[in-house]
């Protein structure tokens, strides 16, 4: 795994000066093997100059030193010997060049490890990620160019810091859950959000790889970086934009349901005169009668609480609020629909067939959208309706529930069918149905059906359409169900 770019890089500045450290300390190896009486393999000694000279110099510097530290042992072993030659001078001479041979090799070895490491580092910084390792620790070891431009620490000022706390790190569940899964898996994603130097925070998807030991202990973790603070940034502005049509198409949706509104109205407040009336005519009599006074007053309240209701629907239709996540029914919330839907279908002579499913379908949702998604789509279907007068027109709305073995895991889904037997879609077209602002009437915006879409697949579902031409059409929705109530 990289450690920090700061590796040893031959021919840096002072190697001049190292260089001539090598020489004096060779030259002084030579004088004291070949001036002094020590019975010992003084010459081994010239190892130390060869450890020192692979810190600074190239493969061809390193060469030479090595050359030249065996061509002053064996000088030294001439000068000394030749006259007097014996073996244990011979053995040291031997065991002297052994020694300088193999340890020119290891650091021969060595620096092109290094080479090839720092090449690598050199790749890493290419690439606009923001890339750091950080050991089991969390202690930085490597920080990549990218990570300076993305965070605003050079190098030098990351590596030794505790990366949790240089970064001030956010992350999107308990940081034990993520370091369970990293060692389960080996690597792990998500979003998180940082702080840069300057105190403005970045949003990130982080990728993280652990690398493991021969025996697979964990060592270091290579951690990945790309900023998507603009692409939240934007989303966010696209999740408002959606917001503020789909309210926009929910107050032309109670433009088109105004008779039937009105209707739902006027209906519980025309009771509740009816019955005001009745009662003061039995308060009117010689002798009162409470019974029926009283059962006049519990009418009125029941109609009065009737109207509330419909004006609440109707508010949070209206009502321009964020996604509200909330346990409900589907079988209710189709039954909430077709009170505001009602009169609309006895204006245009349509009639309901309606089959729900034995059990409740709990869904966990925002009523106010699912229930938009439902009435525009109960509402086409009226509207395409109504060309048909060879037959009855019928809106079919059925409700069930549907195990879905597909899915990863299998889970339970809430069916929701909304079929008419209007003259249907034209294969050509029923593809696009579900583009904004494509539309096959002249006066619509071509936005009901796409907005249908992103509620329900908000809602981590599917909306599907299906039609056989000249015999109408059928919607269909599939919504996860509750999982406590699967």
């Amino acid at each position: 795994m990289l450690k920090n770019k700061n590796l040893p890089s031959p021919m840096q500045p002072n190697s001049h000066l190292n260089s001539a450290l090598a020489l004096l300390g060779a030259t002084a190896i030579f004088l004291i093997d070949t001036f002094t009486p020590l019975d010992i393999a003084v010459a081994v000694l010239y190892v130390a100059v060869i450890m020192l000279s692979a810190t600074f110099l190239s493969r061809t510097g390193l060469l030479a030193i090595a050359a030249t530290c065996v061509f002053l042992t064996i000088s030294s072993f001439i000068i000394t010997h030749w006259s007097d030659l014996e073996t244990s001078a011979l053995i040291r001479c031997l065991v002297s060049l052994s020694a300088i041979i193999v340890t020119t090799l290891l650091a021969l070895k060595n620096n092109q490890a290094t080479h090839d490491l720092r090449d690598q580092a050199a790749l890493l910084d290419l690439t606009h990620d923001a890339i750091y390792v950080r050991d089991n620790h969390d202690v930085i070891t490597y920080w990549n160019a990218g990570a300076e431009q993305l965070y605003g620490w050079p190098r030098e000022d990351a590596i030794g810091k505790v990366a949790i706390d240089l970064l001030k790190s956010k992350f999107p569940k308990p940081l034990a859950e993520i370091t369970r899964d990293l060692a389960a898996e080996g690597r792990w994603q998500g979003e998180i959000t940082h702080a840069k130097r300057d105190g403005s925070s970045v949003v990130v998807a982080s990728r993280w790889s652990q690398q493991r030991d021969d025996k697979g202990r964990p060592v270091a973790t290579m951690v990945t970086n790309n900023d998507i603070t603009d692409q939240q940034l934007a989303e966010t502005a696209l999740h408002k934009a959606e917001s503020e049509l789909a309210h926009v198409t929910r107050l032309t949706t109670l433009g088109e349901l105004m008779a039937s509104i009105a209707h739902e109205v006027n209906q519980p407040l025309a009771a509740v005169v009816t019955n005001g009336e009745a009662a003061l005519r039995w308060l009117k009599r010689d002798v009162p009668d409470l019974t029926e006074v009283n059962n006049s007053l519990e009418r009125m309240i029941s109609n009065g609480r009737r109207a509330s209701d419909v004006i609440a629907r109707l508010r949070a239709l209206t009502r321009k609020t964020d996604l509200i996540r909330a346990p409900l029914d589907a079988n209710e919330l189709l039954e909430d629909v077709l009170l505001l839907v009602e009169r609309e279908l006895i204006a245009r002579d349509v009639a309901l067939r309606l089959d729900l499913a034995a059990t409740p379908l709990p869904l966990l949702g925002d009523r106010v959208q699912l229930q938009q998604a439902v009435i525009n789509l109960a509402l086409n279907a009226v509207q395409a309706m109504s060309s048909v007068t060879d037959r009855p027109r019928t809106l079919r709305i059925s409700t069930r529930l549907e195990q879905d073995d597909k899915a990863e895991p299998p889970q339970k889904n809430a069916i929701i069918e909304i079929a008419d037997n209007g003259p249907g879609i034209d294969p050509a077209v029923i593809s696009k149905l579900f583009t904004a602002f494509y539309t096959t009437k002249s006066e619509g915006m071509g936005m009901g059906l796409s907005i249908c879409r992103s509620i329900i697949e908000s809602h981590g579902g599917t909306i599907v359409a299906t039609s056989e031409l000249g015999h109408g059409a059928t919607f269909t929705i599939h919504l996860p169900v509750r999982e406590d109530a699967a």
